[in-house]
């Protein structure tokens, strides 16, 4: 019997991708204002993630005059003080059944020894809108 030839890798395809996407930032993406790259990135997104991108830039954008924005691993992210701390994660990104706002360990959302450093979004609305704003105002503190 032959060996196979098939390699086998840590990283999945999707995984692969968003490596190679944040290469291609790196390059291309450089010479556009972060506002500009995370703009870029939400057209590129299909109709249902550009709402939510949108929705969530709005909120993020309007919390404090000390958060920035520019791409992170070939998504929309939010920055304080040059450290990520938070990030859009489009369903799309990995064939997901929700998009995700992530927070990076800049974020300071300690609760005890145990936190959540993700939420699943599937619309926007009031209530979700408000919630991001109070995470992220308590990320930012």
């Amino acid at each position: 019997m032959a060996e196979s030839t098939k390699s086998s890798s840590a990283f999945t395809e999707k995984e692969r991708e968003a490596m190679k996407e944040r290469a291609r930032e790196a390059r291309e993406f450089k010479k556009l204002s972060g506002e500009e790259q995370v703009r870029r990135k939400i057209a590129e997104m299909g109709t249902e993630d550009q709402g939510l991108a949108n929705a969530i830039h709005s909120v993020v954008m309007s919390i404090s005059p000390d958060i920035t924005t520019k791409t992170w691993y070939g998504m929309p992210a939010y920055y304080v003080n040059g450290s990520v701390v938070c990030f859009f994660q489009a369903a799309s990104k990995f064939d997901s059944r929700y998009s995700t706002l992530g927070f990076q360990d800049a974020a300071r959302l300690d609760d005890g020894v145990f936190w959540p450093t993700s939420y699943a979004i599937t619309e926007m609305n009031e209530s979700v809108a408000e919630r991001i704003k109070v995470l992220v105002e308590r990320a930012i503190s």
